[in-house]
């Protein structure tokens, strides 16, 4: 798992969930995950200063520690001619969904080196502004992923969740990326088979089991090339970030008003990274290091849901119903505990009840304990499912947290999101390793970063060595030489955005301003702080951005 989800737990993979019911779906409260950093390569304008090179991940993850990435470099601020028809269409808006908000398509070049390829359409919703006070624009909303749907976010959460005030000056908008929800969604298995795939063994034992382990990820990339071979090689995030452009100047807004979660604020990054001078209000929260490798994200993730786990571990031990023994009462014995039942589950899974029959193994219970990682609001849940797992060999609760993070339904049905956020971290970054022989050299650095959840995120990285598409991005800073100032959230315990990237963003940016919460949970604003959201607010609301260094709790 990441901060941009990658079909499992791995490179990017920031999940967000909504806060409305506390089921989970996208990021943008909670729960998603996904990561990535990108550099443009030569079909795609608008990328990096020099040409990315494929490299080793060894040399890869070694280059990201010791020299400085190329830059994100700006586009030119007059719109191409190839482009104008598209910075000229006409939204046309009507009902749709929930009661209040408008729905409306927009057309984007699926190749923007090559408008004349062909076009993908984009779904699109807003809320508008309900009033008093003047209206202040649209405030577009990304709740991470890759892969999650904005839409959604913004018909069950930010359009209804967000402050009044807020909503009250800004259209709520929102567009589904290309590849995902509405916006001709990427499609790789059908249920069953996405059932099949949740399942297998992540923690290989033997040479059977990892040839297991890779078949599945084969089938899983082969049906993605099968099923979407079309937008496949078109679904990057500064693609994406462009798309956004386009929808900016369809708004009539002369400046892009953002707040991204998770993967949302590498998509909001990038924009700014591209379009500099057309930069509003922006809130990147939950923040992504673009200038990471892939390995590094994975590596460094790893050791954020350790954080979170080892938080999780002391509050446990305080509990009556923590069911993880532990002698002394330690975060070590906890996580040993949690390691040793795993294990059990790896070679005895337990039933659960499902009418699919799906029993619970160790891949489906490390799914579901590293998503209760995402809000300690589900730290009790955590709690009851574990203990009915161990003491009476019940794994619905585990179960049906594991179904949260894959978005699947009560029917089987599965969402188009861990198909995205495949698509987008495999085209983003060259892959993490190249074959089986690279995560075992990399086991023991995954494993002393997560004892409980190293080889699991080791193994999981592994899923774009086998992607039909060659990667059309890299790694790469992004300064935004000239844009206002932009705020960076950053949380000290988030498992999926650790902390020392929002750190690493800001420092970045040009003019970025970081925020930080001290405290658990993925992402910030709307979390319980006063400080974080008020900090936000009153941002969004006149235009000040948090004093330098600003720490909230």
């Amino acid at each position: 798992m990441q901060t941009r989800r990658a079909p499992r737990p791995t490179g990017r993979n920031p999940r967000h969930r909504f806060r409305v019911t506390g089921t989970a779906t996208t990021r943008g409260a909670g729960i998603l995950l996904g990561v990535a950093a990108l550099l443009v390569s030569a079909c795609s304008p608008g990328g990096v200063t020099s040409a990315g090179t494929t490299t080793t991940a060894a040399a890869t993850a070694a280059k990201a520690t010791t020299a400085a990435e190329p830059a994100l470099t700006a586009l030119p601020r007059a719109t191409p001619a190839a482009l104008a028809s598209y910075y000229r269409q006409k939204l046309s808006w009507r009902a749709c969904g929930v009661p209040g908000f408008e729905c409306a398509s927009m057309k984007a070049p699926l190749d923007y080196a090559d408008p004349a390829a062909g076009d993908v359409k984009l779904a699109v919703a807003r809320k508008k502004a309900t009033g008093p006070g003047t209206r202040l624009g649209s405030l577009l909303v990304n709740p991470g992923g890759p892969g999650g749907s904005a839409i959604d976010y913004l018909q069950q959460y930010a359009g209804i969740g967000y402050p009044a005030e807020v909503r009250a000056r800004y259209d709520m908008v929102a567009v589904d990326p290309r590849g995902v929800g509405r916006s001709e969604p990427i499609v790789c298995l059908d249920g069953p088979q996405m059932d099949a795939y949740t399942q297998t063994d992540v923690t290989p034992d033997d040479q059977r089991e990892v040839d297991t382990l890779v078949a599945a990820f084969k089938k899983f990339a082969e049906g993605c090339g099968r099923n979407s071979p079309r937008l496949l090689r078109h679904v990057s995030t500064v693609e994406a970030a462009r798309d956004m452009d386009i929808l900016r100047a369809l708004l009539g807004d002369e400046k892009l008003h953002y707040l991204g979660a998770s993967y949302g604020t590498l998509l909001g990054a990038t924009y700014a990274g591209l379009y500099p001078e057309r930069v509003g209000r922006m809130v990147l929260d939950g923040a992504l290091d673009p200038e990471l490798s892939s390995y590094r994200t994975n590596l460094e993730q790893t050791a954020g849901f350790e954080t979170a786990f080892q938080s999780f571990a002391k509050d446990c031990v305080r509990q009556p119903d923590c069911p993880l023994e532990s002698k002394d009462k330690t975060p070590e014995q906890i996580g040993d505990s949690l390691k040793a039942f795993l294990q059990k589950l790896d070679a005895h899974p337990i039933p659960t009840g499902d009418p699919d029959g799906r029993k619970l193994g160790e891949a489906l219970a490390t799914t579901g304990v590293i998503t209760a990682m995402y809000d300690q609001g589900s730290w009790p849940q955590l709690r009851e499912a574990l203990d009915s797992a161990m003491k009476d060999n019940d794994g619905a609760g585990l179960l049906a947290l594991s179904d949260t993070y894959y978005e699947r339904d009560s029917q089987g049905h599965y969402s188009n999101l861990m198909f995205a956020n495949a698509a987008v971290n495999c085209l983003d970054l060259p892959p993490a390793f190249d074959g089986p022989a690279q995560v075992e050299q990399a086991l023991p650095a995954f494993e002393k970063a997560s004892p409980v959840f190293g080889p699991t995120l080791a193994w999981s990285a592994l899923n774009c060595a086998y992607w039909p598409v060659k990667h059309t991005g890299e790694a790469h800073r992004v300064q935004a030489q000239g844009a206002p100032p932009i705020v960076v959230v950053g949380t000290t315990r988030d498992p999926a955005t650790p902390y020392r990237w929002a750190q690493a963003l800001a420092a970045q940016l040009s003019s970025g301003r970081l925020l930080t919460y001290a405290g658990d949970g993925h992402t910030a604003y709307g979390r319980g702080s006063k400080c974080i959201d008020s900090s936000i607010d009153t941002f969004l609301l006149d235009g000040t951005p948090p004093t330098e260094g600003k720490r909230c709790s």
